[in-house]
């Protein structure tokens, strides 16, 4: 790689890093960097995932209080089900081809892309739905199934899971935003991470780039969060859908 391209990679990891401390969508960045850098697509999406778990993982500390107000059956049961489902769907990913995840890209990232535009009126659904449906045994088995679904989705694409388990988590009758983002938080993070593993191990990971990632990353969360304070967060919101709609039509026009 060219000195060129590690700055280009560098820079889209700062900047997603940034994103994904004020709105999410981080991945919009760093995977589609990757690809115009001239990593095949199966490793630019597993070095992306690489790239970004830990700052996913150093969020959950922000949300200690929030977790405890979590039922420990209730989060073991979504752990557990997040790692099985985790590890079905990294391990789907090695077994596409190169050519075969380049086909499906621009479907997940249209997805992605929509799933984001819409988290406003999702959450709007979810509250709604959350006070109307009551807590029981068969809507915990559902919210377990749902969960199951994201996990296996995470393990092989991961764009848009955040909204995805926010608006399943109405069926189990949770009200408290904060308290539903910390459970967000802690399952993704398990889903990637679990992924992240198994792509280590499967020699996938193109390390020397992910790891220079990883400090952008960082950097640029610790920065996003400072930068949040002074910016409408809709605006950064409109700028991922824009990125992403963007890229949605690159990928279809051009793979």
């Amino acid at each position: 790689m060219t000195f060129g391209q590690f700055a280009l990679l560098f820079g889209a990891a700062l900047v997603a890093g940034a994103i994904n401390a004020v709105a999410g969508g981080g991945s919009f960045f760093t995977f589609p960097a990757l690809v115009f850098t001239g990593v095949a697509p199966v490793t630019a999406n597993a070095t992306s995932t690489v790239a970004l778990w830990p700052g996913s993982v150093a969020s959950v500390g922000a949300y200690r209080r929030e977790l405890a107000k979590i039922g420990r059956r209730d989060l073991l049961a979504f752990s557990i089900i997040s790692v099985i489902g985790g590890v079905i769907g990294a391990f789907l990913l090695l077994r596409t081809s190169q050519k075969g995840f380049l086909a499906i890209v621009p479907y997940f990232l249209l997805f992605s892309t929509l799933a984001f535009a819409l988290r406003g009126a999702i959450t709007r659904w979810t509250h709604r739905r959350s006070g109307e449906t009551p807590q029981s045994h068969w809507a915990f088995v559902r919210a377990c199934a749902l969960q199951f679904v994201i996990g296996i989705y995470g393990g092989y694409f991961g764009g848009g899971i955040g909204i995805l388990m926010l608006a399943s988590y109405s069926v189990l009758g949770m009200t408290d935003i904060h308290v539903m983002n910390a459970l967000k938080t802690v399952l993704a993070s398990v889903i990637n991470g679990v992924a992240v593993l198994i792509f280590a191990l499967s020699g996938i990971v193109v390390w020397p780039v992910a790891l220079l990632m990883v400090v952008a990353a960082i950097l640029g969360g610790y920065g996003g969060a400072a930068i949040a304070r002074r910016l409408d967060p809709r605006w950064v919101q409109w700028f991922v859908v824009a990125v992403g709609a963007a890229l949605t039509v690159y990928f279809f026009v051009y793979q």
